[in-house]
């Protein structure tokens, strides 16, 4: 089994957002990037689980710069057998998408699994336009994926319940919380993915299909008021004329 999976680089959540040239573009000085958690804790653990059971092979890709070539690395320490990387920009889910399904459908993968979202834009886009690109079924917020035959059988939450769901090959799956526990890269695999293949190829040619505008961040939160345990009259005053909830 080949299976193909889409890596990315996002900000750390303890990272300090703002934006330069007139609010258009995000301001990448004095950032600390890491590796999208859910491509790396869900779907691409997993995928390597799948392999250790099962036979085949792991391939991360990534849309963006040499300067993703660390992040790459990290994956492959983890336990990918070999990486790609598109050499081009990740403009929009569009664009990134087309870039990964157009290389998955001419080397023939099996399974693309895609973490659920970036934690950084949450667009959750980039699964479902693969799949569309390659003309497979698509499923997403999977939490558990395993194999009978050539057959995929998945779970996955929905509301007030879980569903169960079988699929055919070629087929792309969003993970979440509950496909895979993490994994941390130790000395061997980080020795290992030293030497491991990284292949780098160009863009399709395809063009993104959204411009950013603008960016701003979100308003400041207002103080806490308190009130004295005591005092639920006041409770209420404040709750239906200040915050407007009752």
């Amino acid at each position: 089994m080949k299976i193909l999976v889409p890596i990315s680089k996002v900000p750390d959540t303890t990272a300090k957002i703002a934006f330069t040239n007139n609010n258009t573009e995000f301001d990448t000085n004095n950032v600390q990037y890491i590796l999208n958690p859910t491509d790396e804790w869900y779907a691409l653990v997993r995928a390597i689980e799948l392999v250790e059971k099962n036979g085949g092979s792991v391939t991360v890709i990534n849309v963006g710069p040499a300067e993703n070539e660390q992040f790459i690395r990290k994956a492959l320490a983890i336990g990918a057998n070999d990486a790609v990387r598109i050499d081009a920009e990740a403009i929009d889910g569009f664009f990134t998408a087309s870039q990964i399904a157009d290389y998955a459908k001419a080397n023939a993968y099996d399974l693309v699994i895609t973490g659920k979202e970036t934690i950084d834009y949450n667009g959750a886009q980039i699964g479902g336009m693969i799949a569309e690109f390659m003309d497979c079924a698509y499923v997403g917020l999977v939490t558990k994926l395993d194999f009978e035959g050539s057959k995929a059988l998945m779970n996955r939450e929905i509301e007030g319940g879980e569903e169960v769901l079988e699929a055919n090959l070629p087929l792309v799956v969003g993970s979440q919380k509950g496909m895979a526990e993490q994994r941390i890269p130790n000395m061997r695999g980080i020795m290992q993915a030293r030497t491991k293949p990284l292949t780098v190829v160009p863009s399709n040619g395809v063009s993104a299909q959204v411009k950013i505008n603008t960016y701003h961040l979100p308003p400041a939160k207002d103080g806490c008021t308190y009130v004295q345990a005591d005092n639920v009259g006041e409770l209420v005053r404040l709750l239906h004329e200040e915050a407007k909830v009752i």
